[in-house]
């Protein structure tokens, strides 16, 4: 018999959001914030990587346009939305921690893994061009703030993630993504096309 989990508060009070936000882009801060009200609408213990993609997906057109649009876009919320009635069930009551990430400090309501990628989002930003560097157990002081494919890149840095799973369903291989991120992060346009694609 599996001990019981504590449910985690994941509530959304003002200065928690702003502590969480930190170092954030706006469009990423806003993805987080819909993450944690999807999770309290769902009655989940923690926001998982999965809750995290799927506000992403809702948010932020450069995920969008990494992650391929398209039918395979489609398929994919097609199986986040099912989350609730579905694959998800077996989810509940659990922990996502695979510990393939390092271990961080956890954020309150955040599962361990999402929380560690959160942290490592704000690592990569701090490793783009600009004053501050990674902090002894804190999160870096970014040279930029953190985009919403910065977390997509930590999140498919760990296979057990929640989030790589569902991609997987989809049909989209992390691996392929992760290229795209790494090769157009910085030929994005503002409308998160990236350069070179057809309008």
């Amino acid at each position: 018999m599996r001990p019981r989990i504590p449910r985690q508060p994941v509530r959304d009070h003002a200065f928690r959001a702003m502590e969480d936000d930190a170092g954030l882009s706006a469009e990423l801060a806003a993805a987080v914030g819909g993450a944690r009200r999807r999770a309290v609408r769902d009655g989940d213990r923690q926001i998982d990587t999965a809750h995290l993609l799927h506000s992403l997906l809702e948010s932020d057109p450069e995920v969008c346009a990494v992650l391929g649009g398209g039918p395979r876009l489609a398929r994919l919320f097609g199986y986040l939305v099912q989350r609730s009635i579905g694959y998800g069930l077996r989810w509940q009551g659990g922990v996502e921690d695979s510990g393939a990430l390092p271990v961080v400090a956890p954020a309150e309501g955040f599962s361990p893994l999402a929380s560690a990628a959160l942290w490592h989002a704000r690592a990569r930003a701090a490793g783009r061009p600009g004053p501050g560097a990674p902090g002894a157990g804190r999160p870096p002081a970014a040279g930029g703030v953190a985009r919403g494919v910065d977390l997509l890149a930590a999140i498919l840095a760990d296979p057990q993630a929640r989030a790589v799973e569902v991609l997987g369903r989809a049909g989209i291989d992390p691996l392929e993504v992760c290229a795209r991120i790494d090769g157009g992060l910085d030929e994005c346009d503002g409308d998160g096309a990236v350069a070179g694609d057809a309008p």
